[in-house]
């Protein structure tokens, strides 16, 4: 489920609506700038675009402020100049912690917390792709290493990572046009022609974390009377179909490389120029190309509930081929990493949102799960996306 901003600005979600629209079309041209409301706010958990404009108005303005003593702290351990403003949060923390913006005299900052970051690869690791990728024509918001040198440094008895700033919109939607998947492609084929070496497949995609059953979740759910029993009672049969479909594919045949490892949506976004704008490489880690295709494909040419953008997914393929010359090749087995990778985010929301007490948080969890296991793509799909490719190869 896509998640507010601490401070939204509803000129942001008309522009993410305009920018879905296109996308819709692909697939229904009759579809309106209404439709493409509607299906935005689903993906943020809401019933209707109003519902969403109102909780727009009530959390707009809300966004934390840090001890200015810590500010200036950050500041100084990586250099960024005299603080001019206020260190504002970004929104809720995630996986990895907190995200803070920060003006100084040299500019304006992204500042990440890694209280809960899991690295799949080292930070210099990852750093070391990012600037190989910028070098080979990536827009990304460029890392910054501090006075010392160091990539990740501790401060205030908490770990910070700092980005510079790039101006751009907000985080892209599903499906996209094709002109922005199209942009995916051409990444992707960039940043594995870089053929960075990787010691494994990341373990988010090689295995499944939980040893919970689909049935065992949905047991579960209903003991303890979750709002949501009942559409966890639904998608069990769809994620236990995936899984099938994952344990029957054969062991991948190429080597993986390093990659960026999490490029959805979430971590897309239009810069000025409408160049795409990448983050989120905190997550990089091993991919054989195959799976990160087929990745990219699901995430970006699936409509939620299933429906899939076939011209976004030729787009997609096409700005792959355009740069490396080939696309990979895809069948069922290349979702296997997807799908490992969907199991283990969907277990997890699920795990949490069944932990939490009463409250802001356990509303939240509910909603994002509800969304989660409402709008689960199937193996249908799945095949719908490689006949799509297919079709674009012809």
């Amino acid at each position: 489920m896509k998640t507010l901003p601490d401070n939204p600005h509803l000129d942001h979600l008309r522009q993410q609506a305009k920018d879905l629209l296109a996308g819709l079309r692909a697939a229904d041209p009759a579809a309106t700038l209404a439709d493409a409301q509607a299906s935005l706010a689903g993906q943020y958990g809401f019933r209707t675009w109003t519902d969403l404009k109102a909780e727009v108005d009530r959390v707009r303005g809300h966004a934390a402020e840090e001890d200015p003593a810590l500010a200036r702290a950050i500041a100084e351990r990586f250099g960024l100049g005299e603080v001019t403003g206020p260190m504002r949060s970004v929104a809720r923390p995630d996986d990895m912690g907190r995200r803070w913006t920060l003006e100084t005299a040299q500019g304006r900052w992204n500042l990440r917390g890694l209280d809960t970051w899991w690295p799949i690869v080292d930070a210099e690791t990852d750093t070391a792709l990012q600037e190989a990728a910028a070098a080979a024509g990536v827009l990304l918001p460029p890392p910054v290493r501090s006075r010392a040198g160091a990539v990740v440094e501790s401060v205030g008895g908490h770990a910070w990572r700092v980005y510079g700033w790039v101006h751009a919109g907000p985080p892209l939607a599903a499906p996209a046009g094709a002109r922005f998947t199209r942009a995916v492609g051409e990444v992707l084929a960039t940043v594995h022609g870089l053929a960075l070496p990787v010691d494994r497949i990341s373990p988010w995609h090689a295995r499944r974390f939980s040893e919970v059953t689909w049935d065992g979740w949905a047991a579960r759910a209903a003991s303890e009377g979750a709002a949501w029993a009942p559409a966890m009672a639904a998608a069990a049969p769809v994620l236990t179909d995936l899984e099938s479909l994952r344990d029957a594919a054969p062991p991948p045949t190429r080597a993986p490389v390093l990659c960026h490892n999490s490029l959805g949506p979430a971590n897309a976004r239009k810069a000025r120029d409408g160049r795409l704008v990448v983050t989120g490489w905190e997550h990089a880690g091993g991919q054989p190309p195959d799976w990160e295709v087929a990745n990219a494909l699901f995430d970006w040419a699936v409509e939620p509930g299933g429906r899939v953008n076939a011209a976004g997914a030729r787009a997609l393929a096409d700005g792959y081929r355009a740069v490396a010359g080939h696309l990979p090749d895809l069948g069922l087995s290349s979702f296997r990493g997807t799908i490992t990778s969907l199991a283990n985010y969907v277990a997890g929301e699920v795990g949490t949102a069944l932990e939490l007490p009463a409250g802001e948080q356990r509303r939240y969890a509910d909603r994002s799960v509800t969304h989660v296991l409402t709008h689960l793509a199937t193996r249908t799909t799945l095949e719908h996306l490689l006949e799509a490719v297919t079709a674009a190869r012809r």
